[in-house]
C-alpha cells in the first residue's frame, strides 16, 4: 500500500514538473516571439479587417496643373513588393520608383505595394517625390506590413474605397476605386485578380457591376493574371473598350523575357488609343513584371 502511494505521488510530481516545464517553454517562446516580432498583435488585428482603405495622401508640395483634359496617360505596374525580379531580395522601393518616374504617366495603378510596419512608407515617399496624390487599398497583411493596390494621380482624389474580391480561401484579392477630379471626373478601378479561372470570372462580374463602370468615364487597370484566354477575359473584352494599336496585348511577364500578357488597361465611356509595355534597362530589373502605359481619350 505504501509503495503504491509512493508511486502515485511520484507520478503526480513528475506530471506536475512536466506540465510546469511545458508552461515555461511556452511562455519563453511567446516572450521571444513578442520580443522579436513587435507587430504580431497589430498584424492579427488588421488581418481581420481586410480589405480596407489604408491611405489617402496629398503630396507635400502639390503642383499647379490645368484641369484634366481630353486625354490622359495611364499606366499599370506590379512592383512585386519592391523586391526585384525573383522576390527574394530585400525590398528596394527606389528601383521601382525610378521606373515609375520614367513612365511620365498622369495616373498609375500599382499592384503588390508593400507598406512596411515600423519603417518609412515608400508609397508616400514616392507620391511626394513625384508630386502625386495617392490612394492605397489593403488586400492582405504580409509579414512585413500592409500589401495591396495603389493609385497615383496628378489630380486630386475626390473619393476612394475598396472592393472585396475574395471568393476563395486560398487567395485574398481586392480592388481600390477612386474618383479623380477634372472637368469631367474620371473613375479609376485598380486591381490584382486571382490565378484561378473560376474565381477570376466571379471577380470580373463583381467589377462590372460597380456603379462607376456604368455612370462615368472609367479605366479598369491592373494585373489581371490573364495568363490564358478564358471566360473572364472574354467578358472584359466584350463589355469594355480594348481597341488599341496592338494586334495582341503587350507581353509583360516575366520582365526578363516577357511571354505572358498579364497586365491590362480597359476603358468605358473612354477609349484606349495606344497601349504598350515599358521596356527599359531599369524596368527589366526592378520587378518581375514590366509596366504598361496607355493613352486614353476621354
Amino acid at each position: 500500500m505504501a509503495k503504491s502511494s509512493q508511486r502515485k505521488k511520484g507520478a503526480i510530481a513528475k506530471a506536475t514538473t512536466t506540465a510546469a516545464n511545458a508552461a515555461r517553454r511556452q511562455l519563453a517562446r511567446r516572450t521571444k516571439r513578442t520580443q522579436t516580432d513587435e507587430f504580431a498583435e497589430r498584424r492579427e488585428l488588421l488581418a481581420s479587417s481586410t480589405p480596407y482603405l489604408g491611405l489617402v495622401h496629398a503630396p507635400l508640395t502639390p503642383q499647379q496643373l490645368p484641369p484634366m483634359g481630353d486625354e490622359v496617360r495611364v499606366a499599370s505596374y506590379n512592383v512585386h513588393r519592391w523586391t526585384g525580379i525573383n522576390g527574394r531580395a530585400a525590398p528596394d522601393p527606389a528601383r521601382a520608383a525610378f521606373v515609375i518616374s520614367e513612365l511620365g504617366a498622369d495616373i498609375i495603378a500599382l499592384q503588390e505595394v508593400l507598406r512596411p510596419f515600423g519603417a518609412e512608407d515608400p508609397l508616400a515617399r514616392l507620391a511626394n517625390a513625384l508630386h502625386l496624390y495617392a490612394a492605397f487599398g489593403v488586400t492582405r497583411i504580409h509579414t512585413r506590413g500592409e500589401l495591396g493596390n495603389a493609385i497615383l494621380s496628378r489630380w486630386p482624389v475626390k473619393s476612394a474605397y475598396t472592393v472585396d474580391l475574395t471568393f476563395s480561401r486560398i487567395e485574398r484579392r481586392a480592388a481600390v476605386v477612386v474618383q479623380i477630379e477634372g472637368e469631367r471626373d474620371l473613375s479609376v478601378v485598380a486591381t490584382h485578380l486571382a490565378l484561378v479561372d473560376r474565381t477570376r470570372r466571379q471577380q470580373v462580374k463583381t467589377l462590372l457591376e460597380l456603379p462607376q463602370i456604368r455612370d462615368n468615364p472609367v479605366v479598369l487597370v491592373g494585373d489581371m493574371n490573364a495568363w490564358r484566354r478564358c471566360k473572364a477575359t472574354r467578358e472584359l473584352d466584350r463589355e469594355l473598350d480594348t481597341a488599341h494599336h496592338n494586334r495582341a496585348w503587350p507581353l509583360t511577364f516575366p520582365s526578363t523575357r516577357p511571354m505572358l500578357a498579364l497586365d491590362r488597361i480597359y476603358a468605358q465611356d473612354a477609349k484606349v488609343i495606344d497601349l504598350r509595355a515599358h521596356a527599359t534597362a531599369a524596368s527589366h530589373r526592378a520587378s518581375d513584371h514590366l509596366p504598361i502605359v496607355a493613352r486614353v481619350s476621354l
